[in-house]
C-alpha cells in the first residue's frame, strides 16, 4: 500500500481521507460494546472525549520513526472507549512536531510548501486518532486535570466532528475484535504486527491546520500535508511522504507490499437506462493473499446504492456511503464500499462475492451523448489489477454501446431476460486479463478502418455537447449601393460567410483513419497490437482516456483543422489536440499492456505514450515535432502567481503530488512535458551511440533498430500485462548501454536517475579556451565546458559537434558534464576550428 495526498492505495485501491468535518450523532451507545461492523463504525466515527481521562500533560513525547512529537505542556484528554479500546486525544497548550524528510526530493517537497526542508512546528491544538496504545505510552507524564468536565464541554463537538476522518482505517484494525460468526473453531485471527497508526491533525503557530501521518499498514507509511483551497479549488498539498526505511538517496524503491487479495475474474451484467441509470450485478473470484483481515475495501462510485453483497450465497455485512445522510454524502463521497466478513480471512482461501447495486452514474451532455461519470468506478474493484472480464449489457434499442474486450454471443437467457420491448443486449469479453473495463454509450455514427488484421472504430454523435464552444460569429456587414453613381438604387447586400456547424460524426473517418496509423507505425516498432480491435468513443469534455481496447476520445478530437481555427485555438494548442487520438492509442501498450508500479512510476506510462505519438510526428512532420518538444521546454518556465517556476513543482516522480495548490498544472507540465524530454534524452544519447554511416543506414531502413525502439520493445516483451518500477525501465535500458554512456565506466544509469528524473534543472552549456591541434590526419580540440544553473552533482552527457564550413556537423562525441567545469580532449576532422554544443537541441536545457 502507498499513500498519495490524502489517500492510501490499498495495493491500488484509493481510500482517500475526509477533509472537511462534520457534526455526528449523540454519545448515547458510546458505552455499548458493539457486536456488529456497523455499529463499530458508527463508534468509531463519533466517538467523543471521556471527561474521566483528562490530564495535565508535560514534557512527553511520541516518537514513530522520523515523526517526534512533544508535549512541552498542557491538558490533553482521551476519547471513551470502543471495544475497551482508546482510540483518540485532543490536545491543547504548547507542543512541536518534528518531521525529518529522508533525501533531497522530499526536502524540496516539504520547503516547496512550508519554506523549511524540515518539518518543525510549535502547534497549540492537535487531535490525535492511533489504534495502538498511546495511551500506555504518555502515562508517566499524566497528572488529573482540575478542569476536567470544563476542558471536554469546550472540545468535545470538535473532537467528534474530526472522529469520521479515520473512521474507516480503524475499522480494518478494530474489526478483528468482533464476534467470530463462522462457528469454525478454527479460525482464529492471522496475528497482524505491523498494524500501527498514529494520525494528528495539528493547528500549528504558522501553518495552519495540517496533517501528520504514520502508518504501518501503508506502503510510504509516514507523510504531512495541508488542505489548501486557491480561487474556489481545493487542493491537498502533500507536503512529504515516504517510507521509513527509505535511505538518503532518493531514488531507492520501497518494496512493493502485496495486496490483501487477488481478483481472478469479474462477471457483471449491467442495466443502462440511458440518460441517467446503471444498475450493476457483479461476481468476483478471488483468492486470499493475506490472511488474518475482517473488511475488504472496494471501489464504487458514490452515485451507486449497494443494496446487498454475499459470499457464495451468504449475505455480508458492508458499509456504503448511502448510509451517511444528507449533505454528510455529498462531504464524504469517498466512492468506498467496506464489506466485513464473518471471520478472519485465511491465506490461500478462495472466495466469490457477489455485489448488486444501482443509482444515476450517467448524465445527457447532448442529443445522444452521454456522460459516463464513473468509468472507473461503476463496479467494484481494488484498482489497476489484470483480471479476465464478461461483461453483460442490456439497453434501449436505439443507442449504440462499445466496451472493453471482444464482442461475444450472448445467451438466450440474457436475451429473454431484457426488460423493455426492443431492448438490446451486448456481450463483451476480455481477450487476456487487463486492470480495468468499460464502456460508453450513445446514438453513433460509426467509422471503420484497418491496421492489418486490427479493426479500429470510431463512433461520434451528430453534435457536440451542449457546454462545447460556439464558433466566433462572422461579422454581418450591409453593403450599401454607392449613391455617387446614377444607378437604380439596389437593396442592401450582405456579406457573410456561413461555415457548416461542426458535427464529430463527420469527422469519425478521419480519426478512425488517424488511430489506424497509429496502430500499424507501433505494432512495427513496440510489437503487435495487444488485441482483435480498438473502439474510439466520443466523451464531453476536454479529458481522454485510453483504456484496453477501448479509447474515451474528448469531443475536441472530433474537430478538423479548421475547425479548431474557429474556436481560436493558437496553432500549438491546435497541434496537441490532434494528436490526442494518437497518444491515446500508444495508452494501449504504455499504461494498458503495462501499468505503473506506484504514483512515482505513473509518469513513466504518461511520458512513453506522449513520445510514441511524437516520434510518429517525427516521421510525418518534423518541424512540427520540434515546435512541441520547445513548447514543452518552455512550459517548465511558465511562473505561478508568486513568481516560482513551474519546473520547480518537483521531479516526475513525484507523480500527482505535482499538482497543488502552488502549481495546478504541475502534473501534466512535468510527466509529460518533462517526461517527454528525459526520453528524448535517452532516445539521442542511444542513437549517437550508433552513430556510424551503417548504423545510421539500417535504421532508415529499419525503424525497429533504433536503439532505444529495441529496449522497449524488449521492455514490452519482459513486462506485459505487469507493472513496473522506474528501476525496470531503466534496467532493461541499462542492459545494452553503450561503453560511451557508461559514466565511470559502470554499466548504469544511476546518474540519470539522480539527477534528471529525479531532478528539477534545466541547466545551460558553454564552452571555454578551446583550442585546436593539429595532427597527422586529424585536430585535437581540447578546453573547457560549463554546467551553469544546475546542481554540483548534475551529470551530463553533452555532445560536442565539429564544424567545418560548407559541410554538415560531425559529432565529435558526448563530454560528461560533472559540476560547473569539465575539461575535454576531443578528435575532430582534420581543418576543424569551430565546435558547437549540442546543435540539435537533444537535452532538456533552459531555451536560448
Amino acid at each position: 500500500m502507498i499513500r498519495v495526498g490524502n489517500c492510501v492505495l490499498l495495493g491500488s485501491l484509493v481510500l482517500c481521507a475526509n477533509l472537511t468535518a462534520w457534526a455526528a450523532g449523540d454519545a448515547s451507545a458510546q458505552k455499548i460494546t458493539p457486536t456488529t461492523a456497523e455499529a463499530l463504525y458508527t463508534q468509531l466515527r463519533s466517538v467523543g472525549l471521556d471527561a474521566s481521562r483528562v490530564y495535565q500533560i508535560r514534557e512527553a513525547a511520541l516518537d514513530r520513526s522520523a515523526l517526534h512529537i512533544t508535549f512541552d505542556s498542557g491538558t490533553i484528554a482521551f476519547t471513551q472507549d470502543v471495544y475497551g479500546r482508546i482510540t483518540g486525544a485532543f490536545f491543547e497548550g504548547e507542543g512541536e512536531v518534528l518531521l525529518t524528510p529522508p533525501n533531497h526530493v522530499e526536502r524540496s517537497s516539504m520547503a516547496l510548501f512550508t519554506g523549511m526542508a524540515i518539518l518543525e512546528e510549535q502547534f497549540l491544538t492537535a487531535y490525535f486518532r492511533f489504534n495502538d496504545d498511546v495511551y500506555t505510552e504518555l502515562q508517566p507524564a499524566l497528572r488529573p486535570a482540575e478542569n476536567a468536565q470544563e476542558f471536554v464541554s469546550e472540545w468535545d463537538e470538535t473532537a467528534r466532528r474530526l472522529a469520521d476522518t479515520d473512521a474507516l482505517r480503524l475499522l480494518i484494525s478494530f474489526s478483528r475484535l468482533l464476534p467470530d460468526d463462522s462457528n469454525d473453531p478454527a479460525a482464529p485471527a492471522e496475528p497482524n504486527h505491523t498494524d500501527r497508526m498514529l494520525h494528528a491533525r495539528i493547528q500549528g503557530r504558522a501553518l495552519g491546520n495540517f496533517d501528520v501521518l504514520f502508518d504501518m499498514e501503508v506502503q510510504e507509511s509516514l507523510w504531512a500535508g495541508q488542505p489548501r483551497t486557491v480561487d474556489g479549488t481545493t487542493y491537498y498539498d502533500l507536503w512529504t511522504s515516504f517510507a521509513p526505511s527509505t535511505s538518503k538517496s532518493p531514488h531507492n524503491e520501497v518494496e512493493q507490499a502485496s495486496d490483501l487479495v487477488t481478483i481472478a475474474s469479474y462477471k457483471i451484467r449491467a442495466d443502462v437506462k440511458p440518460p441517467t441509470d446503471l444498475n450493476g450485478d457483479t461476481r468476483l473470484r478471488l483468492s486470499v493473499r493475506r490472511g488474518g483481515s475482517r473488511v475488504l475495501m472496494f471501489e464504487l462510485s458514490r452515485f451507486l446504492h449497494v443494496k446487498r453483497v454475499d459470499e457464495n450465497g451468504h449475505p455480508l455485512a458492508f458499509i456504503n456511503n448511502q448510509a451517511l445522510q444528507g449533505t454528510q454524502l455529498e462531504k464524504r463521497g469517498n466512492d468506498l464500499v467496506a464489506v466485513i466478513f464473518p471471520a478472519p480471512l485465511k491465506t490461500g482461501q478462495k472466495l466469490e462475492l457477489h455485489f448488486v447495486y444501482g443509482g444515476e452514474v450517467l448524465s445527457e451532455a447532448g442529443q445522444g451523448l452521454l456522460y459516463v461519470g464513473a468509468r472507473g468506478t461503476w463496479y467494484p474493484n481494488r484498482g489497476m489489477a489484470p483480471a479476465d472480464f464478461d461483461l453483460e449489457f442490456h439497453y434501449p434499442a436505439g443507442w449504440t454501446l462499445v466496451a472493453t474486450g471482444k464482442s461475444a454471443p450472448v445467451t438466450p437467457a440474457a436475451v429473454s431476460a431484457t426488460e423493455a420491448p426492443g431492448g438490446q443486449v451486448s456481450r463483451w469479453v476480455s481477450e487476456r486479463p487487463i486492470p480495468f473495463a468499460g464502456f460508453n454509450l450513445g446514438k453513433y455514427a460509426h467509422a471503420v478502418a484497418r491496421a492489418g488484421n486490427v479493426v479500429v472504430e470510431s463512433y461520434a454523435t451528430a453534435g457536440f455537447e451542449r457546454t462545447f464552444p460556439k464558433p466566433a460569429q462572422t461579422e454581418i456587414v450591409p453593403v450599401m449601393p454607392d449613391v455617387r453613381h446614377s444607378i437604380p438604387a439596389q437593396a442592401p447586400v450582405i456579406a457573410m460567410t456561413v461555415a457548416p456547424t461542426p458535427s464529430p460524426a463527420r469527422n469519425a473517418q478521419p480519426v478512425a483513419d488517424q488511430s489506424a496509423r497509429a496502430v500499424d507505425f507501433f505494432a512495427r516498432r513496440f510489437g503487435p497490437y495487444p488485441y482483435s480491435s480498438l473502439q474510439l468513443t466520443q466523451l464531453p469534455g476536454y479529458l481522454s482516456q485510453g483504456w484496453p481496447g477501448l479509447v474515451f476520445l474528448s469531443s475536441y478530437s472530433f474537430l478538423t483543422p479548421a475547425e479548431r481555427k474557429d474556436l481560436h485555438m493558437d496553432r500549438l494548442r491546435a497541434l496537441l489536440s490532434s494528436q490526442v487520438p494518437v497518444h491515446e492509442t500508444a495508452h494501449q501498450w504504455w499504461g494498458d499492456l503495462i501499468g505503473w508500479a506506484s504514483y512515482r512510476d505513473q509518469w513513466i506510462m504518461e511520458a512513453l505514450a506522449n513520445y510514441s505519438a511524437l516520434m510518429m510526428m517525427e516521421t510525418e512532420n518534423p518541424s512540427e515535432f520540434r515546435d512541441l518538444m520547445e513548447k514543452f521546454r518552455r512550459d517548465l518556465l511558465q511562473k505561478n502567481k508568486d513568481g516560482q517556476l513551474l519546473k520547480n513543482a518537483g521531479p516526475v516522480t513525484l507523480g500527482a503530488r505535482l499538482s497543488s495548490s502552488h502549481f495546478p498544472d504541475g502534473y501534466d507540465a512535468i510527466s509529460y512535458g518533462r517526461g517527454t524530454w528525459l526520453l528524448h534524452m535517452l532516445r539521442e544519447m542511444m542513437r549517437d551511440a550508433e552513430s556510424t554511416s551503417h548504423a545510421r543506414a539500417a535504421r532508415l531502413a529499419r525503424p525497429e533498430d533504433d536503439p532505444f525502439v529495441r529496449s522497449l520493445r524488449k521492455l514490452r516483451e519482459r513486462y506485459e500485462g505487469k507493472e513496473i518500477t522506474t528501476h525496470d525501465f531503466l534496467n532493461v535500458l541499462e542492459e545494452d548501454l553503450p561503453p560511451s554512456l557508461r559514466y565511470e565506466g559502470r554499466q548504469s544509469l544511476d546518474w540519470f536517475l539522480s539527477g534528471w528524473i529525479n531532478g528539477t534543472a534545466l541547466p545551460r552549456f558553454e564552452v571555454q579556451s578551446v583550442k585546436y591541434l593539429e595532427k597527422e590526419n586529424s585536430t585535437l580540440v581540447s578546453g573547457t565546458l560549463l554546467q551553469k544553473d544546475a546542481p554540483q552533482d548534475l551529470v551530463t552527457p553533452v555532445p560536442i559537434y565539429g564544424v567545418i564550413a560548407g559541410k554538415t556537423p560531425v559529432l565529435l562525441g558526448r563530454v560528461f558534464a560533472e559540476g560547473r567545469e569539465t575539461t575535454f580532449h576531443l578528435s575532430a576532422p582534420m581543418g576543424t576550428r569551430k565546435i558547437a554544443v549540442d546543435p540539435y537541441q537533444t537535452l532538456l536545457t533552459a531555451p536560448k
